[in-house]
């Protein structure tokens, strides 16, 4: 292929990701930092900046919060080594660039995604889908409030799908060393076989660890010893915001369920979707097996924000391919977003009539329906069935 042609291709791609980082930069610009708030716009990436500039100053990261926006910084200390970058660039440029890198990780997503289904996918497409992949509620709330996820998923995508790479596992393990929730897609390559690339994965999440240790020894002792076991930590767990089966028992229960209950429920849930994920991904379908892992994933964790299901995206390409229905009703949900319709926040899910559960929690009860979809339908195909979309695997 020629560089014209190329260049051809990828323009349209381009050309969305630099409107969306102009967009952000001025927004940011016009933005005051020193004013922002929780409500405002880019204050998980205002979070970040600030802890990079603690390891940048060799500051404890978990003792204080970022004048800005009030918020701790909540990560692993790898993670704000890797932020440190942005602490030094003006917020405004900060912002540009992290919402540049952020859209073109979605169409990533996509282009990888749609090539797995159905080979090579033209440029158009990509943008076309990435536009509208900007209307579910997951992606923009990772844009608006300057999220990481979306970059997050890009690298996990590409190790689950081509685990043939020569160094497939590290982008995963790495991922692992930012957030330790995508350790879930460990045991998934365990399941599913790939025993090598679980244990890169792993070796590559043990050299975050240490990254951590050498940057911030202290920071990190605290984190590793007592932070991480704080669920609470990151926000009130029964805000409607939380999709997880921790958030959905706590405003059941209203109060936090007991340890032994959470895990009496999330764990087994979490692991019979991972064993129907690895199954699949057995049979060849690589990014079914992938979705579900995220599933069983966001499950697990006590706290899975919103704007951590960006998952949607691929799920529903996913879906696009065997039942038009299905996809519409998957992604009418993400765009809706159901679990701010009864009233929310200051505790008052705490008073949810019965019916109001049902779409407060909207988002954890369609992965439920796509873990089932996905296990009732091991019973009855194939992995030889001729309607299955195959992944494809060729460079």
């Amino acid at each position: 292929m020629s560089w014209s042609r190329a260049w051809a291709g990828a323009a349209p791609v381009l050309a969305v990701v630099v409107v969306a980082a102009a967009v952000a930069g001025v927004t940011a610009w016009a933005e005051v930092p020193a004013k922002l708030s929780v409500h405002g716009e880019f204050v998980d990436l205002s979070a970040y900046r600030y802890g990079g500039r603690l390891v940048l100053d060799d500051l404890p990261l978990y003792g204080s919060r970022d004048p800005a926006t009030n918020l701790r910084f909540t990560y692993p200390p790898f993670a704000a080594v890797l932020m440190a970058p942005l602490a030094l660039l003006p917020f405004w440029l900060a912002t540009a660039l992290w919402t540049a890198a952020s859209v073109g990780a979605l169409a990533a997503v996509v282009a990888v995604v749609g090539r797995a289904l159905r080979g090579a996918v033209a440029g158009w497409q990509v943008a076309l889908v990435t536009l509208g992949a900007l209307t579910l509620e997951p992606v923009w709330q990772n844009l608006t409030f300057g999220q990481i996820n979306l970059l997050l998923m890009l690298a996990i995508i590409i190790d689950l799908v081509r685990p043939e790479r020569r160094w497939s596992g590290v982008l995963l393990g790495v991922v692992a060393g930012v957030k330790l929730t995508p350790l879930v897609f460990v045991v998934l390559l365990v399941l599913a076989g790939r025993r090598t690339v679980a244990g890169r994965a792993l070796l590559a999440f043990a050299a975050t660890v240490a990254i951590g240790f050498a940057a911030a020894p202290r920071s990190a002792i605290t984190y590793w010893t007592d932070d991480l076991v704080k669920a609470g930590r990151v926000g009130p767990p029964e805000l409607a915001h939380n999709q997880s089966v921790f958030g959905a028992l706590t405003r059941l229960l209203d109060g936090p369920p007991p340890t032994s209950l959470w895990l009496a429920v999330a764990g087994p849930l979490a692991l019979a979707v991972v064993i129907v994920g690895a199954v699949w991904w057995r049979r060849g379908d690589r990014l079914l097996g992938a979705c579900l892992g995220a599933v069983a994933m966001l499950l697990a964790s006590p706290i899975s924000w919103s704007h951590h299901w960006v998952w949607a995206v691929p799920a529903g390409l996913m879906l696009w391919e065997r039942s038009r229905w299905a996809a519409a009703a998957w992604i009418a949900v993400f765009v809706t977003r159901p679990f701010v319709w009864p009233p929310w926040g200051e505790r008052r899910e705490f008073g949810w009539a019965p019916f109001e559960h049902v779409p407060g929690n909207a988002y954890l009860l369609a992965a439920l329906a796509l873990a089932l979809w996905a296990a009732v339908r091991l019973g009855g195909r194939r992995a030889s069935d001729p309607s299955l979309p195959a992944v494809r695997t060729s460079t």
